[in-house]
């Protein structure tokens, strides 16, 4: 069966800090509100880890201003995007003759609605996103669904992403070989086979391995 390269989405495909950073400046713009709306935001979406409920509860509280959470998952990924480079990767891989998985912990209308915006949809075999399975990384079981749903296997695969607690370690218990990308986060363990900083060079251990 052919080999199976699995991706992370935020902050591996795509800028995902750059994107909520940009739908906040424009979201604080819109409501009228001081810079430091703005500032608050980014200092406690802490990468998106942050429940939206939670921050925006946080948020009303401190500014007395209401952000809509279903609003935010409409709103959002209209902000997203994705550097012509990753899609000709992910190309250059299916014609290579891997199969191609995004693999994405969070909400199916946030997920999806970013995937087929930035056109990734259309440029992988197939989207595995955790809501609409019912099972997040690090749990192999995500990564067993991805390959099924690709038609791979997971011997000889990838697991490429950004955070070693979730991406990383989540591959090593699928038995996948690893890459991790970007320091969006203080967790260093556990270590990947490779890290770099933009997921463009991780396309070029895949196409030797």
């Amino acid at each position: 069966m052919p080999r199976l390269a699995c991706f992370d989405l935020d902050n591996t495909l795509i800028d995902r800090d750059g994107a909520f950073l940009a739908w906040a400046r424009w979201w604080v713009e819109r409501a009228g509100l001081a810079p430091a709306a703005l500032e608050w935001l980014l200092a406690h979406d802490k990468g998106g880890f942050m429940p939206r409920g939670e921050l925006f509860a946080a948020f009303e509280k401190e500014f007395g201003v209401a952000i809509s959470v279903d609003e935010y998952d409409r709103e959002h990924p209209s902000f997203t995007w994705v550097e012509p480079a990753v899609l000709d990767g992910l190309a250059s891989l299916r014609t290579a003759g891997w199969r191609v998985a995004v693999v994405t912990n969070g909400g199916v209308v946030q997920q999806s609605r970013k995937l087929t915006h930035t056109g990734i949809a259309d440029a992988v075999d197939y989207c595995c996103i955790s809501e609409a399975v019912g099972v997040r990384k690090p749990d192999a079981r995500i990564f067993s669904i991805a390959a099924e749903h690709a038609g791979a296997s997971l011997a000889g695969g990838w697991m490429v992403g950004d955070h070693p607690a979730y991406d990383i370690a989540g591959g090593i218990n699928a038995g996948l070989n690893t890459i991790r990308i970007g320091s969006h986060h203080a967790v260093d363990s556990p270590v990947a086979d490779h890290h770099f900083d933009s997921v463009l060079e991780a396309f070029a251990v895949l196409s030797v391995s």
